[in-house]
């Protein structure tokens, strides 16, 4: 194993496939982050191309255990026979059913990678990348019925304004929400170019980001990822272990404050404002990572798609 960098340490011994399907981001971060024990108990939420999951069974024991979620069919292609591996074929905003119905009281960490793995993104049909033609899918659960082409078509302007303003934080929401409830009655928006011909009169600066905004935006609302993230996180607090950790690694600062908040004051209910009240809400979690993990250079070099990256790690009390 000498000279190999981590990554490639942990994809050496498994399918050539599975490298080909996603790179993870800030593996060794991640790992150490979780600081795991050999007989101990571990999710991973998101799991994709195995690559944090092979990471985790490679310190664990013959007694360890891993629960991998993954709601992606195509992530069931790349599970490694272990008899120490659980799969749920699920959204992991269902932990907690999930895990009662192993029969596991409780975990000693949970690992999320929020971001879209890379194969979903090279997959054309899948419609999640602007590269490509293909149906305005985006669908990650393919069970689901919502598509984004359902979203443009049939949202109102002011949902649709609102879901680009805050999901995609698009400079022109408003512009482009109009301007999709105008012309989707006589101009087809049901393929990616379509969609994106279609409104390229309004687009503001560099095409390339301005869409990649837009196609988050419909990503998030197709998928209900932040609602997924809250529920994850609620749940978390009661299925670690004390001293268990949770690791989450984010893609944008969505996410990213959605993590950093519920770390910090262990809900999602907002401070009391009354002066005249003075009870502190409990936290179960304590900050591992002050400031949120970056990856490297050199992981960016090898690895673009890792630039936007941030892992923060909390510990249950």
């Amino acid at each position: 194993m000498q000279g190999m960098n981590e990554n490639e340490k942990y994809f050496s011994s498994e399918s050539p496939q599975q490298d080909r399907y996603h790179v993870p981001v800030l593996l060794h971060e991640a790992i150490e982050g979780l600081r795991i024990k050999s007989d101990g108990v571990y999710v991973d939420c998101t799991f994709g191309g195995g690559g944090h999951s092979n990471a985790i069974l490679s310190k664990l024991g013959e007694k360890g255990k891993l629960i991998a979620f993954d709601q992606d069919e195509d992530a069931k292609r790349n599970l490694p026979n272990d008899a120490r591996v659980i799969f749920v074929p699920h959204n992991f905003r269902h932990l907690q059913r999930f895990l009662r119905f192993h029969n596991i009281a409780t975990v000693d960490g949970i690992l999320a990678d929020l971001g879209v793995s890379s194969h979903q993104f090279d997959e054309a049909a899948r419609g999640f990348s602007t590269r490509f033609d293909a149906e305005l899918d985006m669908r990650m659960d393919q069970r689901q019925s919502l598509t984004a082409y359902e979203i443009v078509q049939h949202y109102s302007e002011e949902k649709l304004h609102k879901l680009f303003e805050q999901y995609g934080e698009v400079t022109n929401s408003k512009t482009l929400a109009r301007t999709i409830v105008q012309v989707r009655n006589t101009v087809s928006l049901k393929t990616t170019t379509a969609f994106k011909d279609a409104l390229r009169g309004i687009v503001k600066g560099n095409p390339k980001k301005y869409f990649a905004q837009v196609f988050q935006a419909l990503r998030i609302e197709v998928n209900d990822e932040l609602g997924a993230l809250e529920e994850l996180l609620q749940q978390a607090t009661g299925v670690l272990s004390p001293e268990g950790r949770i690791a989450i690694i984010t893609f944008h600062s969505i996410e990213d404050r959605v993590v950093k908040n519920f770390f910090r004051r262990g809900s999602f209910d907002e401070p009391d404002q009354n002066p005249f009240i003075n009870t502190e809400p409990v936290n179960d979690l304590r900050i591992i990572t002050k400031k949120p993990v970056l990856p490297s250079p050199e992981e960016i070099k090898q690895n673009p798609r890792a630039t936007s990256a941030k892992l923060r790690v909390a510990e249950k009390k």
